[in-house]
C-alpha cells in the first residue's frame, strides 16, 4: 500500500525539470496526480497513466501567474478528481534565467519573476485551500532554494522570489493550522535537472563544481534526491510538522 492512498496532487510545473519527478514519486505512492504547466505534460502524464492507470493522472494547461487560469484549472481537478489534498507550488521561473548584475536588471524582467514565483504559489493557494478546508485536512509543499541563506551575486530577482515563498510559508502555517492544513518548504540545491542541463549548460559547469565542494555530501544533487522528502512532506508521516524549511542539498546550508 501507497503512503498516499486515495489523496489527490497538484503539481505545478510539472511537466518536465524536477517537477516531473515530484509527479512521477507522488503517483507511485498511490496518489492521483494533477500536471499543471505551460509546458505539454502529455509524455509526463502518459508515463503515469501507463504504470499506474487510466485514472492516475491528468495534464492541463496552467499559467499560475494568472488568476483566471489558476481558478480553471483547479475547477477541473476538482470535476476530476473530486478533491484535493495536496499542494506542490514548483512551477517557477529558473532555468531560463541568467545571472545579471542588479544594475542591469529589467523591471520587466524582475516583475515576471516575481508573477510567476511568488505570485504563482499565492493564488494556487487562495484556489486550493478552500477544497482543503472543506475536508479538515491538507498539505502544501512550496518549492524555494538553498541560495536563499547564501546569496548568489547575479541572481537577486530569483534569489528574492524564493525567499518571499519563505515569508508565505511562515505566516499560512499559522493561519491554516487551525483548518488542518500543513504548509512546509523543501529548498533544494543545484539540481542537475534536464531542463537546468538543456537550457544552461554552460552556467552548470561553471558552478557545479563549487556546489560539489560546499557539500557535506560532495556529489552532484539529482532530482531523484528530492522525491523522499517531499513524499514525507506529503505524507501523513509529517502530520506534525509545519512552518518549517527542509533543505534538501547534500549538506550546503
Amino acid at each position: 500500500m501507497g503512503q498516499l492512498n486515495d489523496r489527490v496532487a497538484i503539481v505545478t510545473g510539472g511537466a518536465r525539470g524536477i517537477g516531473r519527478h515530484y509527479a512521477l514519486g507522488l503517483a507511485a505512492e498511490g496518489a492521483g496526480v494533477a500536471v499543471g504547466d505551460t509546458a505539454d505534460s502529455t509524455a509526463t502524464v502518459d508515463e503515469i497513466v501507463k504504470q499506474h492507470g487510466p485514472k492516475s493522472c491528468i495534464g492541463i494547461e496552467l499559467d499560475v501567474s494568472e488568476e483566471a487560469s489558476v481558478q480553471a484549472f483547479v475547477a477541473r481537478v476538482i470535476k476530476a478528481f473530486g478533491r484535493i489534498d495536496i499542494l506542490v507550488n514548483n512551477a517557477a521561473l529558473c532555468a531560463v534565467l541568467h545571472p545579471i548584475p542588479t544594475m542591469d536588471l529589467e523591471v520587466d524582467v524582475w516583475d515576471r519573476v516575481m508573477a510567476v514565483n511568488a505570485r504563482g504559489p499565492f493564488l494556487m493557494t487562495k484556489h486550493v485551500v478552500p477544497h482543503m478546508k472543506e475536508r479538515g485536512y491538507g498539505k502544501i509543499i512550496n518549492i524555494s532554494t538553498g541560495m536563499t541563506q547564501r546569496g548568489v551575486p547575479g541572481m537577486l530577482h530569483y534569489v528574492a522570489s524564493k525567499g518571499a515563498v519563505l515569508s508565505m510559508t511562515r505566516c499560512l502555517s499559522r493561519e491554516m493550522g487551525q483548518y488542518g492544513i500543513r504548509v512546509n518548504t523543501l529548498a533544494p540545491g543545484l539540481t542537475l535537472s534536464d531542463t537546468v542541463l538543456a537550457m544552461q549548460p554552460e552556467f552548470v559547469e561553471t558552478v557545479r563544481i563549487p556546489n560539489r565542494k560546499a557539500r557535506a555530501i560532495q556529489r552532484d544533487e539529482l532530482p531523484e534526491d528530492l522525491v523522499g522528502t517531499l513524499i514525507f512532506l506529503a505524507s501523513a508521516a509529517s502530520d506534525f510538522i509545519t512552518g518549517q524549511t527542509i533543505f534538501v542539498d547534500g549538506g550546503s546550508v
